[in-house]
């Protein structure tokens, strides 16, 4: 539907549309430009007010005589501000509306005139506290979608860079740009991925990046092992679409998805490359080291525990000397849990309170859980080490993937043994093995398919080379 251009019925229709008796933060207001009513349409505290105050002073100084025959010659030759556009559809008219730009029309012409003179409630671009470095940028993407395109374009100087803007969402409507380098990406990947964004039909990305994952690969949800890597880190975003990734940002999330992703691309971290080469690969291996031993270290020793005739001499130690009350598995699986309820606890405590609540929790649920006779010292050390060393990657997702398959790893060892000890190891690599990125690939390149020297960058940090691409 189009805008007519009697101003009058345009009122009638918008004021209809966007129930403007109800909002009252909907404000229209109608002033005389050129000699000619005029109306404007903006969303309370959108609106720049000492920008306004001057596009305002610039329309009043407009003579009837000066006043252009159509919206283009206003738009071109009257209008002193930069991000301006013409809309004639009405749905769009009232989209550009609640996103916060202001809308102006004039009697007799047949197109609106819209400015991008919104500013967003926001925060500083401070350094999240998920990725945090020990060295390198301390920047990190906040709620508002153009923040957290310029983070992107302030590093990547290139005219090759690709920012396209989608709009998802039937109520909610919400902006999400997809960033790629021309000649680096997939390109074949690249229109299938905008394809499945066009031909997403949800009402809203309630949870924003969340609903777009499940909206963009909704099949194989019993594979907990994640097919998107996220970010709040611009630098790591940069290099990313640098390597030929692609990268989305949605509106109202401070973070962005990384696709195409691998395993290996999930446990990689900026702290690699903010260090020398040397001690990049070192925390490198080292977190991958972490990482396996997180998901062997309680069901090895369960197995042992009930083969304890396996032990070579040097590990007898390990055998606890306390009397166990409750089966191991029962404390490892009590330990599982009480470790995310622990989680959880410290995410909702306030501030002020948690250093002493930790304290309590460490005292009571250690210490006396140990001597009231339902825990033993051991399974509480190696599922301390465990809940430690969980985030020495910075994937809440793999993190959880592993957390999953070791539970489950720990059953079928308390029930079938050795037997079920190789069967949890083999459902971590079926798992891994028989999954595939949203583009279809093999989760585990550059091992399968092997490309050596790309492997060979996976755990060997080298020296940036002149024309080296990252």
């Amino acid at each position: 539907m189009h805008i007519g251009i009697h101003i009058d019925e345009n009122i009638q229709l918008l004021n209809k549309r966007l129930n403007t008796d109800k909002n009252f933060d909907i404000i229209h207001r109608i002033i005389t430009v050129g000699g000619k009513p005029t109306c404007m349409y903006f969303i309370d505290g959108f609106i720049k007010d000492e920008v306004m105050e001057k596009i305002l002073e610039f329309f009043y100084s407009v003579t009837p005589e000066e006043l252009p025959k159509d919206s283009h010659g206003f738009c071109k030759g009257f209008v002193p501000y930069v991000e301006v556009g013409l809309e004639g559809d009405i749905e769009k008219l009232m989209t550009s509306i609640l996103s916060g730009q202001l809308c102006l029309m004039i009697d007799g012409y047949e197109q609106a005139i819209l400015m991008d003179i919104r500013t967003y409630p926001t925060r500083g671009v401070e350094e999240p506290e998920q990725d945090k470095v020990l060295r390198g940028s301390r920047d990190g993407f906040v709620e508002t979608l153009v923040f957290n395109t310029a983070l992107i374009r302030r590093r990547i100087r290139d005219p090759k860079l690709s920012m396209e803007i989608f709009s998802v969402g039937s109520a909610s409507k919400t902006d999400l740009v997809v960033c790629s380098m021309d000649g680096r990406c997939d390109q074949e990947f690249l229109s299938e991925l905008k394809k499945r964004i066009q031909n997403i039909q949800v009402d809203s990305l309630t949870m924003n990046q969340q609903s777009l994952a499940e909206c963009l690969y909704p099949h194989k949800w019993y594979n907990p092992f994640p097919k998107f890597k996220y970010s709040e880190r611009p630098d790591t975003a940069a290099a990313s679409v640098l390597e030929g990734n692609i990268v989305v940002l949605v509106d109202n999330s401070p973070s962005c998805m990384i696709l195409p992703t691998s395993i290996f691309d999930i446990v990689e971290e900026a702290d690699d490359y903010y260090f020398p080469p040397i001690t990049g690969t070192y925390l490198r291996l080292s977190r991958l080291i972490v990482s396996a031993l997180t998901f062997l270290v309680t069901p090895t020793f369960l197995l042992f525990m009930q083969n304890p005739q396996w032990l070579p001499q040097w590990l007898t130690f390990t055998i606890p000397t306390d009397p166990i009350h409750v089966p191991l598995i029962v404390q490892f699986l009590i330990l599982e849990f009480a470790i995310d309820g622990l989680r959880l606890a410290a995410l909702n405590t306030p501030s002020m309170l948690t250093t002493a609540l930790s304290v309590v929790a460490a005292i009571v649920l250690g210490d006396f859980a140990v001597s009231s006779g339902w825990f033993n010292k051991e399974p509480l050390l190696y599922m301390a080490f465990v809940s430690i060393s969980s985030y020495s990657q910075p994937s809440f997702e793999l993190g959880y993937a592993l957390k999953f398959i070791r539970m489950i790893t720990l059953v079928l060892t308390f029930f079938f043994d050795l037997y079920g000890y190789i069967a949890g190891i083999l459902l971590l690599i079926f798992s891994i093995a028989f999954n595939k990125t949203i583009s279809g690939k093999s989760y585990l390149y550059p091992l399968i398919p092997l490309n050596r020297k790309a492997f060979r960058k996976l755990f060997i940090r080298n020296r940036l080379r002149q024309g080296y691409h990252l």
